[in-house]
């Protein structure tokens, strides 16, 4: 049953679900009335922000459901969102503050990706929460982010469930203890980074653009702006087929055009100037010179034809009644009411060209975001631009005078970055808020000890099937104290008698420890040697060790480690290093004496040619680092290499 929540054949989709508590059974009709009622109720509290919001594929909605094997009855929808994931976050922002607003709804949330809450606060999550068993634990109530938690003492086991909870037991647990589920404050943090900024954020993500489009499309996206969002999806998926109805246009003749502002959304906007096009001869859209200074009004105009074409030759005409029958019923007219007593209107008169545009967009709004998409009167984008054809007439000579004075278009500088923005932002994605060091600052010292230390501590850390853990800051890494630990590590430091040898050697002490208790040993000399035994062993190992390296020191594997007579060799001597280096071999053969090898030097050299070999590419040196902090400059060596080769 709990599959059935899952998005699993929908792609870029977000489900959302509003659930009345305390959830206690009664008149199914009665709790049906009660939750359309909250259905209006949250359409007219949040109708300012939702009239002029502008939906890559589809908007926000709200529809009952009724009780369908453990999921209680409740009101919900499905938004596909396409390619503008913030339309999936400002829903996430909209479900928060409806439970903010109506606390006796908690909400849950999810895409095809599952529980996608959890996904963007993935660093601070507990060990115990996995994907297997998230289902039905994550929650918006009053506002806040809540999270079911396993029972971790034999008392909790009494009221919390061990497995998944069912939606109607975790209901149960927030109606009971809403308090004891908040989610930690770091989980909170993650998530609400994410969603901050609404609902002037909107705003932000709108890219004002002049437009040399057909003055029917003018008409049509001054009453319907939301409408540009169907025609350039249009245009971007488009095929063979639909531009067959292009040659020639029949809808949008191109000798009607005039220049204008249109609004979009930067995700739209980016889609359509990114698009590489060549009209067709025969649609009579022609381009100026690529130099011409309205060029690129010329050319959005020409793809923002194509894509209401294409919508408008997918369906037939529809009658302008249509419309009229979705607003006489009491539905609307309640909705209406709701509005007025919530100050939609914001004093103008009724009938005032202001009053009349507000009233547009809500109309617009009731229908697409109340009225069922499966319903006989729900219209398609082509059909709903052909009905405003029929009933709005326009003036070309007055459009042309509005063009004379148009609004400036908005800068779109936002669509070049550079690589050090990229990693900035990549950066600020993942939670982390150090700044990256800019690759063209050529005096910027870096610590090479904080290198080693990251690689330290990334080895001393945890590694599972599941993967290997990136180091956590001291502040968030939990302190434990195993006595039995500390006292095991006391009695190696101070020479116990059992704890001396290592692992490798349990093998070989028995063996020792057989022979030594022979029957006719006194008791006796059995200590003395028992007592010696271990000191022999590691003399023993000590000897085999130095044996190891003396025969490995004039093998490859010696020769590429780099030794601190080494470095000093080469510091001495840095120019004639090539011309000696088979003298070098000599006397190396011929050398006893085993100087140390300095591990953090070893550890150094080989990240920094490592890092060097990706020639700036991702790879797992830059990638561990990375995840650490640790941020390298770039490899200045190769460039000055390479200019001189170039000299």
């Amino acid at each position: 049953m709990e599959g059935e929540l899952r998005l699993a054949t929908v792609d870029d989709a977000v489900q959302y679900q509003l659930f009345l508590i305390p959830c206690e059974p009664g008149d199914p009709d009665q709790h049906r009335e009660v939750l359309q009622q909250y259905i209006e109720r949250i359409l007219v509290q949040f109708a300012p922000i939702l009239v002029s919001y502008i939906w890559q594929n589809q908007p926000f909605n709200l529809k009952y459901k009724p009780t369908k094997g453990d999921i209680p009855a409740h009101i919900g929808g499905v938004t596909k969102f396409g390619d503008n994931i913030e339309d999936e976050w400002f829903i996430v922002y909209l479900i928060q503050q409806i439970t903010k607003k109506f606390p006796e709804l908690a909400a849950r949330v999810d895409d095809n990706d599952g529980e996608f809450l959890l996904i963007e606060a993935a660093d601070f999550l507990p060990k115990w929460l996995t994907p297997e068993n998230s289902a039905n634990r994550v929650f918006f109530h009053q506002g806040e982010l809540c999270i079911i938690p396993q029972p971790k003492t034999p008392g909790e086991e009494s009221w919390l469930p061990a497995t998944s909870p069912t939606i109607l037991q975790a209901l149960m647990l927030l109606s009971a203890h809403p308090e004891d589920f908040l989610a930690t404050k770091s989980i909170r943090a993650a998530v609400y980074k994410r969603i901050s900024g609404y609902p002037e954020k909107v705003q932000a993500s709108l890219h004002q653009a002049h437009c040399y489009l057909p003055a029917g499309i003018v008409v049509v996206l001054k009453h319907r702006p939301a409408l540009v969002a169907a025609a350039v999806q249009a245009f971007y998926l488009r095929d063979s087929i639909d531009l067959q109805a292009c040659r020639p246009f029949k809808t949008f003749l191109p000798n009607t055009r005039v220049m204008t502002s249109v609004t979009f959304t930067k995700c739209l906007y980016a889609q359509l100037m990114q698009q590489k096009f060549v009209p067709d001869r025969r649609s009579g859209y022609t381009l100026p010179s690529p130099v011409h200074h309205q060029y690129k009004a010329h050319e959005l105009g020409m793809k923002l034809a194509h894509g209401f074409e294409i919508l408008c030759s997918k369906c037939n005409t529809v009658s302008p009644d249509s419309k009229r029958q979705v607003l006489n019923t009491p539905f609307w007219a309640g909705f209406l009411n709701s509005l007025k007593t919530n100050n939609y209107f914001k004093g103008e008169l009724e009938g005032s060209a202001k009053y009349l545009d507000q009233l547009h967009m809500a109309e617009n709004y009731f229908q697409q975001s109340v009225i069922k998409p499966e319903s006989s009167v729900a219209m398609s984008p082509g059909e709903e631009i052909l009905t405003l054809l029929q009933t709005l007439s326009f003036n070309l000579d007055e459009l042309e005078k509005e063009a004379a004075s148009l609004p400036p278009e908005g800068d779109d500088g936002w669509l070049e970055i550079t690589p050090d923005d990229l990693d900035q932002i990549l950066s600020e994605a993942s939670g982390r808020n150090e700044s990256i060091p800019p690759s063209n600052e050529e005096d910027q010292k870096y610590d090479l000890a904080e290198v080693t230390e990251s690689m330290k501590a990334f080895i001393s850390k945890v590694s599972t099937h599941e993967g290997a853990e990136t180091p956590w800051s001291p502040a968030e890494a939990c302190v434990t104290f195993d006595v039995d630990s500390f006292t095991d590590a006391l009695d190696r430091i101070l020479g116990a008698n059992s704890e001396e040898l290592d692992s490798d050697d349990l093998d070989e002490e028995e063996q020792f420890e057989f022979l030594d208790s022979d029957e006719d040993l006194d008791s006796e000399a059995h200590g003395q040697e028992e007592q010696a035994l271990p000191n022999k062993m590691i003399g023993s190992l000590r000897s085999y060790m130095n044996d190891m390296d003396c025969e490995l020191t004039h093998t490859n594997v010696g020769k590429s480690f780099i030794t601190p007579r080494k470095v000093a060799s080469s510091a001495k001597e840095p120019l004639s290093r090539d011309a000696d280096c088979a003298s070098e071999d000599d006397s190396d053969a011929g050398d006893t004496d085993l100087t140390p090898v300095d591990v953090d030097l070893n550890l150094v050299t080989n990240l920094l040619e490592s890092y060097s070999a990706q020639a700036g590419l991702a790879g797992p040196a830059s990638n561990i680092l990375q995840s650490m902090g640790v941020h390298l400059p770039e490899n200045s060596d190769h460039r000055c290499i390479n200019s001189r080769a170039k000299d």
